[in-house]
């Protein structure tokens, strides 16, 4: 199963430090049950794109509650074995749930399948948005609009071997 994990710049240092994504229990993101139903498609890579983009948000979050950290998402894609990752059912039909899965195992970095991080010029939307988040959360839309705009830039594709040039 593909899984999307959302890291911080300085959480991929330190996972490029340890050789290891996370020792288990983590959320990713994936493709699930509940996910395929709310983006009503079967396209594969179209539900792979949903699990990004709410790992992406995640992302957003990590970013929220670490002010000292670049202002730019990561996301590390990774296959992890069937049984390694599930999805909570009680929280299936929990619109910020969707497609969260809770990894249990130990998740190697070299096992990584690639990194999605921002660019440069995204790092003053991701601020913004970071810094609107909990606003956004109570129901300001004109916060929601601001965490939106950190949408409007697209992550950036990485190949493994270029970690040690992110971090």
């Amino acid at each position: 199963m593909r899984v999307y994990v959302p890291l911080t710049l300085p959480g991929l240092a330190e996972a490029h430090k340890t050789g290891e994504l996370g020792s288990g229990p983590f959320v990713a993101y994936a493709v699930t049950p509940a996910l395929r139903e709310w983006y009503l498609s079967e396209d594969i890579e179209e539900l792979e794109y949903a699990a990004l983009s709410r790992a992406s948000l995640a992302s957003l979050r990590l970013l929220a509650a670490d002010p000292g950290a670049v202002r730019r998402r990561v996301v590390v894609a990774v296959d992890v074995a069937d049984g390694a990752a599930s999805a909570d059912p009680d929280r299936a039909l929990d619109p910020s749930a969707l497609g969260e899965v809770t990894v249990t195992a130990a998740v190697p970095l070299a096992k990584a399948a690639a990194v999605h991080v921002d660019a440069d010029d995204a790092e003053q939307d991701v601020a913004a948005a970071a810094d609107a988040l909990e606003a956004a959360d109570g129901g300001d839309d004109d916060a929601q609009f601001v965490v939106d705009g950190a949408d409007d830039h697209e992550l950036l594709w990485y190949a493994t071997q270029e970690i040690p040039n992110l971090v």
